[in-house]
């Protein structure tokens, strides 16, 4: 469905600052690929130059910037409080209009007889298996593929996407998102050394994905050794994490690519861990720390507070060891200098 300049404004909350050369969108895009249909935004400074020469029909821009230099007048501007949060409502509202839930069993699913759910109010796609006990809420969609074990149980209006696998007993709440092949539930890494020989220790535990969590493409989430994994309402898990056994991740976590989370570790609420970062095991991170790309929390980590470097320190305090060490190789020349003169002084010396 097209939006008018007026429909735009109204869903962003934003304000029209000039009319363009088109009145209606259809599609949305980033600045230096939008065309004279689509809707764009400028929410980084660092996109300043795409913005002046956008062919967007309309961009949606932060608040004071139409006094500095703006497109071409064929381009319709409206001003918003946060350029990125409006330009995902406008996503939404395109994604929405051009997804289709079909309710009912597709040919090719495979669903047990007991299975509990409302056929005109679930969509389960060719090829997906869903085994005996399960519990699905309405709205919700099993894409092509996908693999729900044995008594699970999922809320309304959740999407497993293709290929997804949801293992025996675990739960998924509200509004939950499964990006493809990710998998929930797989068995701890636990293994205790018998007689030389590394033997299985049984992973009897559930795993719990509270409401608004989305898990990331081929991520996995290992199941407790008892107990429950848990992972904390609104929170957002990215594409390739590992998160072991019995980790519990607060309330609106961000997790970024790449990222390993050892077992029977804790995030309070509003971590986030950058892509590439470690928390090892046993190991509490507090509520609203920040550990950056790469970063390695190898010991407990207060909260409100940003981290860098392995093992994790202080933000200011790792910047200034790094700064330190980028001076060593001209510290080195100079103490080379000293010992060269010094080597002269002391030849001079044994000369006179």
């Amino acid at each position: 469905m097209k939006l008018t300049l007026q429909e735009l404004a109204d869903l962003t909350g934003g304000k029209i600052v000039r009319s363009g050369a088109v009145s209606e969108f259809g599609n949305m895009g980033a600045l230096d690929e939008a065309e004279q249909t689509d809707v764009s935004f400028l929410g980084n400074e660092k996109y300043h130059q795409d913005y002046l020469k956008t062919g967007a029909g309309v961009v949606l821009i932060p608040q004071g910037i139409v006094s500095g230099p703006c497109p071409s007048d064929k381009v319709a501007l409206v001003e918003v409080e946060n350029p990125s949060l409006a330009f995902a409502q406008v996503v939404k509202h395109f994604v929405s209009v051009g997804r289709d839930f079909i309710p009912g069993i597709a040919d090719g699913a495979i669903v047990a007889d007991d299975v509990i759910f409302d056929h005109t109010k679930v969509s389960i796609k060719a090829g997906a298996i869903i085994e005996s006990g399960v519990v699905i809420g309405d709205g919700t969609e099993v894409g092509t593929g996908s693999v729900i074990g044995i008594g699970v149980k999922i809320g309304d209006d959740c999407l497993i996407h293709s290929n997804a696998t949801v293992r025996e007993q675990c739960v998924l709440g509200d509004r939950v998102i499964l990006q493809p092949g990710c998998v929930i539930g797989s068995d701890g890494y636990g293994y205790e050394l018998i007689d030389g020989k590394h033997e299985k220790v049984d992973q009897v535990g559930v795993v719990v994905l509270e409401n608004d969590v989305e898990i990331g493409a081929n991520t996995t989430i290992d199941r407790a050794r008892f107990g429950k994994t848990v992972i904390g309402e609104g929170s957002k898990i990215d594409n390739l994490v590992q998160i072991a056994h019995n980790v519990r991740i607060g309330k609106h976590c961000l997790v970024v690519a790449q990222s390993g989370i050892a077992g029977s570790s804790s995030l309070g609420n509003y971590v986030t861990l950058a892509a590439q970062a470690g928390v090892g095991g046993h190991i509490k991170v507090h509520d609203r720390a920040v550990l950056t790309a790469k970063t390695a929390a190898l010991k407990d980590l207060k909260g409100d507070m940003v981290y860098k470097g392995m093992p994790a320190r202080p933000l200011r305090e790792e910047q200034k060891k790094l700064a330190h060490i980028a001076r060593l190789p001209k510290l080195a020349q100079e103490v080379k200098n000293l010992r060269a003169r010094l080597d002269q002084i002391e030849s001079q010396d044994a000369t006179q």
